[in-house]
């Protein structure tokens, strides 16, 4: 390892040189307090920032042992750390200067989820913090005054305000650190309980708008729950804990437009992550294994066993192993169920308002005017309960306008003005009251899902002579020739999420897509290898990747069963 004055000295010597002297830079610089590590150089000041690395020794950065002596306060440490190198950033870092992007700092600090990421690493050695900088320019010509201002004046400040225990807030810190881990001691007890999600008295659930994930603040209702569904949990830091508990089985949330009914979901949909002190979601939770499923009309499908729902379909067109290059309604809702329970989702979340109508519901006048014999689709309503008897899957729906879905509920919650009201015992009355006029329908039963062994051949990451695999911004997966649609897997919450799974397929490809392991079985090897390595065993290069956030593995799926060139042995 160099001394950092050899950094210095370098950057001198290229002072006004064209941007490629900057690939002198590379390497392992020693600044006493902590070592940097340049590993990757970008090639021009328009392309991807320079990837950088800062190293503290935990005698100098002193981090409790206590804070990352498990999983869920590992993650949350390194969470909050990422917050604080950023903000470090903001403070004393002074933006772009020049060309492109010279002169930023940046780090991948995240949104409003705690994930597991790659930014920050720690153990019982070292704390390293992996960011990216826009090396500056002047056009093309290195701007060497700049550079050594970025890392002899600016970089300095970041590290020693940031990464070390007795420069962060560590009442703030020991608060994030225990509220991730309070959030996953009730995520892991749910099922103990016999419940799929929670919601504590006084959360916030609106956000701010349509694009914007922040807490509403003004004009809120906090959430309070029914009494006959109170339940509380006795948790490790913050006590005890009161909210409603939605019991496994069938449920529905009904009432009026407007009402919060979407909202709801919505929470319990992101309740599969923890979330930030006051986020308002903070103690939303819902059991990990939650996928929310809506119709997709055009994605492809590849051999899936759709047939639960949909049978003798014309022209003999096999549903036992269905393909299709763009899917309607009702085949793709059909699809991204199978496809879930596959990779195994005990929890699904569905709102009537994304459904295809016909996957849902199919009424007594609609049955009397087409019989059953023409009518391929087995609605979700009478394959609802057979999910949870036979496959012990829970169901979370909105339903407005389908009253017929009120016979094979266990509860029923209404929203009315954001409040949440037990209705499920007015709603057996009215079903005895008013008794359906349709026909409960019946396709064949679950059985055992059969497996999906993908073709590795069908995996081609070149397009041209180059390997093209990486990600755009949230919702789209790169992979050779072929773009991934990930618009409609609303759980999706990160770009960096996006970019791990882009990556993670290039590696699923490479060591587990073999012609004879499954899917599930491929996707289960790919979450022990991240329990194990962490998420550095993806990257395809030998530079450390400080930009990934850990998926979970139906997004992974989801990814993969859309694209294009899959083909299902």
């Amino acid at each position: 390892m160099q001394d950092s004055k050899i950094l210095k000295e370098k950057i001198h010597r290229i002072n006004n040189k064209g941007y490629k002297a900057y690939q002198d830079l590379k390497g392992e610089y020693d600044f006493g307090h902590y070592q940097l590590f340049i590993d990757h150089v970008q090639g021009d000041p328009f392309a991807s920032p320079s990837s950088l690395r800062v190293r503290v020794r935990q005698n100098r950065a002193k981090f409790p042992a206590a804070f990352f002596q498990d999983k869920p306060r590992k993650i949350a440490l390194c969470d909050y750390l990422a917050r604080c190198f950023d903000q470090a950033v903001k403070k004393f870092c002074a933006g772009n200067r020049g060309t492109g992007k010279s002169g930023l700092i940046f780090i991948d600090a995240g949104q409003q989820q705690v994930l597991e990421r790659s930014a920050i690493i720690i153990n019982s050695d070292y704390l390293e913090a992996r960011f990216f900088c826009g090396l500056p320019a002047r056009g093309r010509t290195v701007l060497g005054n700049v550079a050594q201002t970025m890392f002899f004046q600016e970089l300095p400040k970041i590290v020693d305000s940031s990464l070390l225990y007795d420069s962060v807030n560590q009442k703030e810190l020991t608060e994030h650190v225990y509220l991730a881990e309070d959030q996953e001691f009730i995520r892991e007890s749910l099922p103990e309980q016999g419940l799929v999600a929670f919601i504590a008295d006084g959360s916030i659930l609106p956000r701010r708008s349509g694009v914007s994930d922040l807490p509403l603040t003004r004009g809120v209702i906090p959430f309070v729950s029914p009494p006959s569904l109170k339940v509380s949990f006795k948790t490790p830091n913050h006590g005890e804990i009161k909210g409603m508990g939605i019991p496994e089985g069938v449920t529905l949330i009904v009432g009026g437009g407007f009402h919060g009914k979407s909202t709801l979901l919505h929470a319990l949909e992101r309740g599969v992550y923890n979330h930030l002190p006051a986020d308002g979601r903070e103690w939303v939770i819902t059991i990990k294994e939650a996928v929310k499923i809506r119709a997709e009309e055009g994605r492809r499908v590849e051999k899936v066993d759709i047939s639960p729902f949909i049978n003798n379909l014309p022209l003999g067109q096999d549903t036992r192993r269905f393909s299709t290059e763009n899917a309607s309604g009702s085949t793709s809702q059909a699809a991204n169920i199978i496809e879930a329970l596959e990779v195994g989702c005990k929890l699904l979340l569905i709102d009537e308002d994304t459904s295809a109508t016909n996957f849902m519901i199919r009424d007594g006048r609609m049955q009397a005017l087409v019989s059953k014999e023409r009518e391929p689709i087995t609605p979700f309503l009478d394959q609802v309960r057979p999910l949870y008897e036979e496959l012990g899957v829970s169901s979370i729906l909105v339903i407005g306008g389908s009253g017929d879905y009120l016979d094979v509920a266990d509860q029923v919650i209404m929203m009315n003005e954001y409040k949440p009201v037990d209705v499920s015992r007015e709603a057996k009355d009215i079903c005895q009251k008013y008794p359906a006029l349709r026909t409960p329908e019946r396709g064949r039963g679950f059985g055992k899902m059969e497996p999906r062994v993908p073709f590795p051949g069908s995996f081609d990451p070149q397009r041209g002579r180059k390997t093209k695999v990486g990600a755009k911004g949230l919702d789209v997966v790169q992979f050779g020739r072929y773009q991934i649609d990930l618009d409609d897997v609303e759980q999706l919450v990160d770009p960096s999420q996006t970019r791990a799974i882009a990556d993670i397929i290039y590696y699923a490809w490479k060591k587990y897509f073999d012609g004879s392991r499954s899917l599930s079985e491929a996707i289960k090897c790919i979450e022990s290898d991240l329990d194990q390595y962490g998420l550095d065993v993806i990257s395809p290069y030998k530079e450390k990747n400080g930009a990934y956030a850990r998926p979970r593995s139906f997004e992974i799926a989801a990814a993969i069963n859309r694209l294009r060139s899959l083909e299902i042995r």
